[in-house]
């Protein structure tokens, strides 16, 4: 297998909602996939919480299991994400401690979230778990249905405080923090899951109140940022965020991020808007993210097969892989020493 090809595979987060190694995923781990997400069945991520009978099958040995198979079918280490928000989506359950509520964070400080943070996170790298796709930093001032129950705060201040405490507190353990979603939604039209016309709405003034969050997540160090779902027009009509230049290039350069950018879900309607998903991962990776969120189905092989033919016909440079697979495989290496 060559380097290219094992570089390709690298630039994949394939997510499922089971907790099995398909034979699919297995195939695309032993090409040089490094990344996956056991996440949640959309009946669940609507109602921000596992499923009673998901709750009573998995047991910490049932992670332990299925990390032991995923990094035996890579042949190596393995990001294993979850969706483990702070008062969100917590894919964990019960198998981890508690993280801080609404009501905690009223009188919690940002040293009591650090310590919950870290032992959350000690008891999910305890089961095989190194990654977590959160904390949500997008501060809502307005209507988003997508982000419903899910942010900490409306104030920028105190979403800057705890978001920064959390990635403190979970990186102790070599946990990789993935703060989302950049540049911010605080207002939308529609949920971008199932609206292909959802869009952020306001001027780059009406960004700016929720930009403090995302400056102090950075600045404590997190490993991974998230972009999001959908088109931010006053910073690039056409593009959502994960699959626009502009976006990504503001994240580098203005606000300095110089670790893993994550593309949130390409399936997304607001992504493709009416394009497939093997050409809107091509666009996230012109872009410049670096490990792209798709589902894991029979299609995964497609999805390499584009990136192999864009790079062979000089559509998509061939070193624009290369760095965003190294930048993947430099993240897997911290989150496990």
């Amino acid at each position: 297998m060559s380097d290219l090809e094992q570089n390709i595979h690298a630039v994949f987060l394939p997510a499922f909602a089971e907790l099995e190694i398909s034979d699919a995923v297995s195939a695309f781990l032993r090409k040089g996939c490094r990344a996956i997400l056991p996440g949640e069945t959309r009946d669940e991520y609507v109602a921000r919480e596992m499923t009673n009978s998901r709750i009573t099958a998995e047991k910490p040995e049932s992670f332990l299991e299925f990390a032991t198979k995923a990094r035996s079918a890579a042949d190596g280490p393995v990001l294993i994400a979850v969706d483990q928000e702070m008062v969100g989506i917590q894919r964990l359950h019960k198998l981890v401690p508690p993280l801080p509520t609404h009501e905690d964070l009223s009188t919690a400080s940002p040293d009591a979230v650090e310590t919950a943070a870290s032992t959350v996170a000690a008891g999910a790298k305890a089961i095989g778990v190194n990654m977590f796709l959160s904390p949500i930093v997008d501060v809502v001032t307005g209507h988003n249905p997508w982000l419903d129950r899910r942010t900490i705060s409306t104030d920028p201040n105190a979403v800057a405080r705890f978001g920064a405490a959390f990635v403190r507190g979970v990186q102790k353990e070599n946990v990789v923090c993935t703060a989302k979603h950049f540049p911010g939604h605080h207002d939308v039209t529609a949920d971008p899951a199932i609206d292909a016309t959802a869009v952020v709405k306001g001027n780059v003034d009406d960004l700016a109140p929720g930009y403090g969050p995302f400056v102090a997540v950075i600045a404590s160090g997190t490993k991974a940022v998230m972009t999001g779902p959908m088109p931010v027009p006053c910073l690039d009509a056409d593009e959502s965020a994960s699959t626009s230049a502009s976006v990504v290039s503001m994240l580098r350069k203005t606000f300095g991020f110089d670790g893993l950018i994550v593309s949130d879900d390409l399936d997304s309607a607001a992504v493709m808007r009416g394009k497939s998903v093997p050409e809107k991962a091509l666009d996230a990776l012109a872009a410049g993210s670096e490990l792209l969120l798709v589902a894991a189905s029979e299609h995964l092989p497609e999805l390499a097969e584009a990136v192999a033919d864009a790079v062979a016909d000089g559509r998509l440079p061939v070193e624009r892989v290369n760095a965003a697979a190294e930048k993947v495989r430099a993240t897997v290496s911290w989150a496990n020493v």
